[in-house]
């Protein structure tokens, strides 16, 4: 008995951390988060519904820091670490991504719009199936890159670029 309750305490959790940091033109932009699987789930308008504020990751509120000023599509938005969330929309309305300052806590508590830093439309895209929910940098210039968020079919594309 007792090593069965050793050997459920020391299972990995279901949804593992991931990250992934990007240099542009000397700025470090780092997203940490914890990756979902869909494991055969409808996603999108079932399990995330539509029109709700949902947090792109698993368990604990995923963050994106940056090191220095960026412009994340067209909008400025200063140095430093925050939560990421959505508010996802079917076809053909965009997304909503969320940068709020609240970093603490639990992915189902989102710290309200007085706390957000950001909050811009994106259009979605699809793409091959993606099983774990991943961030990625898929295209890299000189002063920018784009910020992928993909999972299932669903892609969330945001470009981000270096002002200094």
């Amino acid at each position: 008995m007792t090593l069965l309750l050793l050997a459920l305490c020391l299972q990995f959790p279901r949804s593992q951390h991931g990250s992934v940091t990007q240099h542009i033109q000397g700025t470090e932009v780092t997203i940490s988060y914890n990756r979902p699987v869909a494991r055969g789930r409808e996603l999108f308008g079932s399990l995330v519904r539509w029109g709700r504020i949902w947090h792109p990751g698993a368990d604990s509120v995923s963050t994106i820091s940056f090191s220095k000023d960026v412009v994340i599509d067209g909008h400025a938005l200063a140095a430093g670490r925050y939560s990421l969330w959505t508010i996802p929309e079917a076809a053909p309305k965009p997304w909503t991504m969320i940068f709020n300052r609240g970093l603490g806590g639990w992915h189902t508590n989102y710290p309200g719009e007085s706390q957000d830093a950001l909050r811009l439309s994106v259009a979605p895209e699809t793409g091959p199936h993606m099983e774990t929910l991943t961030y990625y940098f898929p295209l890299v210039d000189a002063d920018s890159a784009v910020l992928r968020l993909q999972w299932g079919t669903m892609v969330v594309p945001m470009k981000i670029k270096v002002t200094q």
